[in-house]
């Protein structure tokens, strides 16, 4: 809480999402110790939930997310206390991927440092044309380490680097060009672009997805030989579920028909 406004607006949203909303548009959406436990609760009781289907991260106000809110860190400048807020971040993005549900990041707005990272971190992302990233800190005299630890795993190294070097702005159409993104539209049709993409994500099998999406970061930390041996494991077990079961059956079962039907 801050000045009795909730940071972190919760709500049903389309097709079974549950929408997570940055609420400190004064402070530009910065990750404060009480925003990233808000968002670690509100993503514990997503997956909680058999009627949620997918996570939604927006935010209010002309930014996406700046990052750290570097004037309570001054405040509270110590080794132990910077060491806290960034190991609380990275569990909010570890949990991110490890949720059992897909997480899309919907910006319409500046995504700066450790809000640029949360971008990386989320399994999907649509953003606005008037979006803008950068992982800012080295201007400052501070390299981004952990959002590097995202970035890295989202698009090129070069591209990467440059980002990180630098501490420039890329807008939205470069960003997705680089793979931070998946798709870029008018403001106008941003919530419509996300409810598409949810409502897709929702006709699809909830197992199927999350464990999916484990297999996915699981194995990207492999070599290819064990990455390959888990990947058969997982999907000999998600063939024998029901959603499978039923799903591959009725395929089969309706190619058999139309052999015969084109025979006959």
């Amino acid at each position: 809480m801050r000045g009795g406004v909730l940071s972190l607006l919760v709500e049903n949203f389309e097709h079974g999402a549950r929408r997570l909303t940055l609420n400190a548009p004064e402070q530009y959406n910065t990750l404060s110790e009480g925003m990233l436990t808000a968002l670690l609760g509100a993503l514990a009781d997503a997956e909680a939930s058999e009627a949620v289907r997918s996570v939604v991260i927006a935010a209010k106000g002309k930014a996406f997310c700046a990052g750290h809110n570097l004037k309570d860190m001054m405040a509270n400048n110590t080794k132990q206390e910077h060491q806290h807020l960034f190991l609380l971040c990275s569990k909010l993005m570890q949990r991110i991927s490890a949720l059992g549900l897909p997480v899309i990041a919907q910006i319409d707005g500046i995504a700066t440092a450790a809000g640029c990272q949360l971008v990386a971190q989320c399994d999907l992302a649509v953003a606005s044309t008037r979006a803008q990233f950068a992982v800012s800190g080295i201007r400052l005299g501070l390299f981004c380490a952990t959002p590097a630890v995202a970035l890295s795993r989202n698009v090129g190294r070069k591209a990467a680097l440059e980002m990180l070097f630098t501490g420039e702005f890329v807008d939205a159409h470069t960003a997705k060009l680089e793979g931070l993104v998946n798709r870029v539209v008018a403001p106008e049709l941003l919530d419509e672009t996300v409810a598409a993409l949810c409502k897709t994500i929702a006709a699809r099998p909830k197992s199927a997805l999350a464990s999916g999406k484990a297999l996915f970061y699981k194995q990207l930390e492999m070599g290819m030989p064990a990455a390959y041996q888990l990947a058969a494991s997982t999907m000999a077990c998600d063939m024998m579920a029901e959603a499978a079961q039923t799903g591959v059956g009725s395929f089969v079962s309706g190619s058999t028909s139309s052999m015969k039907a084109t025979k006959g």
